[in-house]
């Protein structure tokens, strides 16, 4: 195979392009699934679910209503973590997204380790909290492992021609 140099530090495998597409495409749909999540999280914040997706009475025995009534400074401040996290789900989503489609499809290994870097501190912060408290349902984190899945798959499937990319170079 001959390595092709599209850009300063940027390398693509020839017979290689459209794999190293696939995985980078798969890799951005799953950051738009992170935005589309957050998206989900920051409705259910104003609307009468308030709780965030898959999370019900099994789980939290209280819900707006109760919560107000309680303690509307209460209220008040899980509405604004509410908003806050669903921001950085946003964010972080877009940024793996952008890293994939614009970094990681030119053969930039640096966009590739970032891509992968972001979702992975954001997952490793934030998923071992749920399982105490008995938040992991299916509902509420199904739709994270799927785009995760999908994120992981797409990260495989492009890591191949970067790292050829890379041996060939040497």
């Amino acid at each position: 195979m001959t390595t092709v140099t599209h850009r300063r530090g940027a390398v693509g495998t020839a017979g290689s392009p459209g794999t190293l597409r696939l995985g980078s495409a798969l890799m951005a749909l799953a950051g738009l699934a992170f935005v589309g999540y957050a998206v989900i999280f920051f409705v259910r914040n104003f609307t009468g679910s308030f709780l965030e997706l898959g999370i019900g009475p099994g789980e939290v025995d209280v819900g707006r209503s109760d919560i107000q009534a309680f303690s509307p400074e209460l209220y008040h401040y899980i509405s604004h973590l509410h908003i806050a996290v669903s921001g950085f789900i946003a964010a972080a989503g877009l940024a793996t997204a952008a890293l994939a489609w614009f970094g990681v499809r030119r053969g930039l290994l640096w966009a590739y380790v970032t891509a992968i870097a972001v979702p992975v501190l954001g997952l490793a912060v934030a998923l071992p909290a749920h399982y105490p408290y008995g938040l992991d349902t299916l509902g509420h984190l199904g739709p994270i492992y799927l785009a995760t899945a999908v994120f992981v798959v797409g990260a495989l499937i492009a890591l191949r021609p970067l790292l050829s990319a890379g041996r060939e170079r040497s």
